[in-house]
């Protein structure tokens, strides 16, 4: 499925128009063009347009571009940050910044998040006008195919709003391309309703999750969507919803969305649902299908991955930034014995992967060995304090190896991991809150049950007797640190944070409280200019 996926989206690129042009005739002779009434003409061509926005979407959601949501979202939060490395990665202060909640309405990047996610959901509304004239029948698709092609698209356009609410809140809902011409802005409250009705609506019309459906919007997929959007009701729409929350958790949970591998698991590594295999994770509920042999790689590497040496401590072809550091406090909130914190961080000395001997630093400590240490500041090595935003060095803070690409000489399966927008422990996370929510805060049987079958995976049989959890030790701010711990890198932590009422009032690192206004973004000030019925959100 992987590589069917992949060439449907090479296919989407746009066709030449040839033209020959003389002195004294100007008409174009065009010898090919593609339009929504020459093409849709079998079920593979109807599978390109439908498969056309995700191509667009990983540009925005996954941890490959910088200045999409993924950005936006966990540079804002409490665990990750692209702080200044001596000459390096100061940008203008762009970051610097997004992480202290000082951020305006000019922002180019949050200019480029805003025009990316709308330009996605254009993209969405463009399939479905045109799948509307389509005659699938002469195109080989019986009704109930074409009605569950349709409720992917629609379901996937529930997707862009969710996360456009999540960073905007107050928003148009548009579903024409191009009508109105100057949308208006619409309550978040109203937003949410739209969502949930579009949702529900197209959710049970989908496909169940299978091998057959990696990359794709599958009924489990929808069901995760909607577990999600009613744990943040209370957020979006001003209303709980935490029973409804718990009903699609359960749906997933029980399989009734279908499943990768038979039945709907959790994996027992927590390295499988990130693998370069992560296709085949019992876990894995909706994802990117990349595919390096494919021709569309998920490229983690340039925000995540250090400096040009550091390619020989993984024997893997690519490098990076040396962009993205973990906050120490982030690193901090792992036990020892935490097996998390030794399988998804490179930290400490870095060594060759096949001589053993030390990975050289490049810039402040060139030609000495690169030991990646817990402190953001110069001279870290030995430092003590928080540092800064500005202060850290090539060696500041522990960095990100949760997904692994296996090395460069695996045949086939270098390098071919998916990127995951929902497994099914967020699943057990989402209904564990629900669970205590409801109960006042407090935790349930069930609820410690749930959280402890993740947990468990993180600690050796031997040491995990004292681990974990009970009624008493459960509490809702344990909840979010083990939230964090779990959800690290995954593009979740600011949603949570605001969840929790933690976002602005918190303070962490080289963070300060900040204004309640700032848990939602402006809208970026050209937009403002463009259309005059848009209206700023508030603080701004």
């Amino acid at each position: 499925m992987k590589k069917y996926f992949n060439k449907l989206s090479a296919a989407l690129t746009p066709v030449a128009l040839i033209a020959t042009v003389s002195c004294t005739d100007l008409d174009e002779t065009i010898y090919s063009e593609l339009s929504k009434d020459n093409f849709y003409n079998n079920k593979i061509e109807i599978m390109q347009g439908v498969l056309r926005p995700f191509t667009h979407m990983q540009a925005w959601l996954a941890p490959t571009g910088q200045n999409g949501y993924y950005y936006h979202s966990e540079s804002a939060a409490d665990q990750i940050a692209w702080p200044q490395k001596g000459r390096h990665g100061y940008d203008g202060g762009d970051h610097v910044r997004l992480h202290r909640h000082e951020w305006t309405e000019q922002e180019n990047r949050l200019r480029g998040a805003w025009n990316l996610m709308w330009g996605g959901l254009g993209y969405v509304n463009a399939v479905l006008e045109d799948l509307e004239g389509v005659d699938y029948q002469a195109a080989g698709l019986t009704d109930s195919e074409m009605e569950s092609i349709l409720a992917e698209v629609r379901v996937m356009r529930s997707y862009h709003y969710i996360r456009i609410m999540d960073m905007w809140g107050n928003v148009p809902i548009v579903t024409t391309v191009g009508t109105p011409t100057n949308p208006e802005t619409r309550p978040s409250a109203e937003v949410f309703q739209f969502v949930e009705e579009e949702l529900l609506a197209n959710v049970e019309k989908l496909q169940p999750l299978s091998q057959a459906l990696v990359g794709r919007v599958s009924k489990a997929a929808g069901y995760a969507m909607l577990s999600e959007l009613y744990l943040n009701a209370e957020v979006w729409s001003g209303t709980p919803r935490y029973e409804e929350s718990i009903t699609y958790a359960d749906k997933v949970i029980n399989g009734e969305g279908g499943s990768l591998m038979g039945n709907m698991r959790l994996d027992p590594s927590i390295l499988g649902p990130f693998s370069n295999q992560n296709q085949f994770s019992p876990e894995n509920i909706f994802q990117f299908a990349f595919s390096r042999d494919g021709g569309f790689t998920f490229n983690w590497a340039g925000f995540f991955f250090g400096y040009g040496n550091m390619s020989r401590a993984l024997n893997v072809t690519y490098s990076g930034w040396n962009a993205f550091v973990v906050i120490p406090t982030a690193f901090d909130a792992y036990e020892e014995n935490d097996l998390r914190k030794k399988e998804w961080f490179l930290f400490g000395p870095q060594t060759d992967y096949a001589t053993g001997a030390p990975i050289l630093g490049t810039e402040e400590y060139d030609g000495q060995p690169l030991v990646y240490v817990n402190n953001i500041r110069r001279n870290s090595e030995g430092a003590t304090g928080v540092g800064s935003m500005t202060e850290g060095e090539e060696n500041s803070g522990a960095r990100f190896h949760k997904y692994r690409s296996g090395t460069a000489d695996e045949e086939g399966t270098y390098w071919e991991n998916d990127y995951v927008i929902y497994r099914l422990t967020e699943l057990y996370f989402n209904k564990a809150e629900a669970l205590m929510r409801r109960n006042g805060g407090a935790a349930t049987a069930e609820a410690v049950e749930l959280i402890n079958e993740s947990r468990k995976r993180a600690y050796s049989e031997a040491d995990w007797a004292d681990k974990a959890y009970t009624t008493a030790t459960l509490t809702l701010d344990e909840l979010l640190a083990e939230r964090g711990r779990e959800f690290i890198f995954e593009g979740k932590r600011r949603t949570d944070l605001i969840r929790f009422g933690e976002f602005t009032t918190g303070t962490w690192w080289d963070k300060d409280a900040s204004e309640p206004t700032r848990a939602l973004f402006p809208i970026p000030h050209i937009h403002l200019a463009l259309n005059p019925n848009l209206v700023q959100n508030p603080g701004y």
